[in-house]
């Protein structure tokens, strides 16, 4: 029987190159590894269903899972990031983000631009900053648009009540330049806006890194951002398909992870990148990037929540609920 073909979209990293390259294969399947930026992958994915996997905002999953969506995911998370670093402020309406609970206080009564609401990355940050800086996410005005190129939207359909105060900017605006110039006050944004660094634009936080490990140490939370899912037209004729890919996205982790620890010669161009691994190690664990449904079960369980108090989603599922069942056990022999 010949192999199954199988379009892959997913972003550059070092935990899936093996994948892209050839070094892991998935068995019985013939695998075409797509290699585009998140943003593209999750708007064709959404919008066409353009590819049999790729990798997907945890959020739009979340949310289109519960309306019985065309996905169904496998536990394995391309991305993940804290996320007190993306938060962008403008200098002359903020605290000096030096005191970091009055920085993050000072976000009550705020408007902030936000290119989706739905973005997991802006889940994660309004959920941490309610639940650890007492900012409730309906105290905070919302205004959404485009970070760096104007006319971006949601991509998939939300109802919000009306306690939270959200509307787009105007056309032909950017977040960006409304932060710069003082019309919002900050910016909650995975990637960074243009004008960050310049004029009055800096982070919320003056040592995001502490603020993280503090948060770390407090939760256990390594946030995930993006899982990988299947298009049902694969996944039903095909469920073993689902393990197999757990198995070979694994594998590729570790040569991943065997790269960064290198002492012969540094795998990445940073002079103290196996230092830095080691730190990491030290305090997080060998399997730091963990995937699998049990190792992430409370980053999962906050999430959902998260989501839910945000009106996203209704009642929280469980994690295992949100996976396909040929990944949710191991055989033993």
């Amino acid at each position: 029987m010949a192999p199954l073909p199988v379009t892959l979209a997913c972003g550059p990293y070092d935990r899936t190159r093996a994948l892209a390259d050839g070094r892991v294969t998935v068995a019985g399947a013939d695998l075409r590894y797509i290699q585009l930026d998140p943003e593209e992958i999750f708007f064709r994915m959404v919008t066409h269903g353009e590819f049999d996997v790729c990798e997907m905002s945890l959020a739009t999953y979340l949310i289109t899972h519960q309306a019985d969506g065309p996905f169904v995911a496998i536990p394995v998370f391309p991305s993940r990031m804290f996320r007190h670093t993306s938060v962008y402020v403008h200098g002359d309406r903020m605290p000096d983000g030096a005191d970091p609970m009055s920085a993050a206080g000072a976000l009550r009564g705020a408007t902030v631009g936000v290119a989706e609401y739905q973005l997991t990355a802006n889940v994660w940050i309004r959920g941490i900053l309610a639940e650890h800086y007492g900012v409730p996410v309906a105290s905070v005005r919302y205004r959404t648009g485009g970070l760096n190129s104007p006319g971006r939207h949601e991509k998939v359909a939300i109802a919000l009540p009306a306690e939270i105060d959200i509307a787009p900017i105007p056309a032909g605006r950017t977040l960006s330049a409304m932060l710069a110039a003082g019309e919002l006050d900050a910016v909650y944004s995975p990637r960074a806006p243009d004008s960050f660094g310049t004029g009055r634009v800096r982070r919320l936080f003056a040592d995001t890194r502490a603020e993280e490990e503090r948060y770390l140490a407090a939760t256990g939370i390594f946030p995930i951002m993006h899982v990988i899912v299947m298009h049902r037209r694969v996944y039903e004729p095909n469920r073993w398909l689902a393990r197999e890919l757990l198995k070979s996205f694994t594998a590729a982790k570790q040569l991943g992870y065997g790269e960064l620890a290198r002492t012969a010669a540094l795998a990445v161009s940073l002079p103290f990148a196996r230092e830095e691994y080691d730190r990491t190690v030290a305090m997080m664990g060998a399997d730091y990037w963990a995937y699998g449904i049990e190792a992430n079960r409370g980053v999962l369980a906050t999430f959902a929540r998260y989501a839910a108090e945000q009106h996203l989603i209704g009642q929280p599922p469980a994690p295992q609920a949100l996976f396909a069942p040929e990944t949710g056990e191991e055989f033993v022999i």
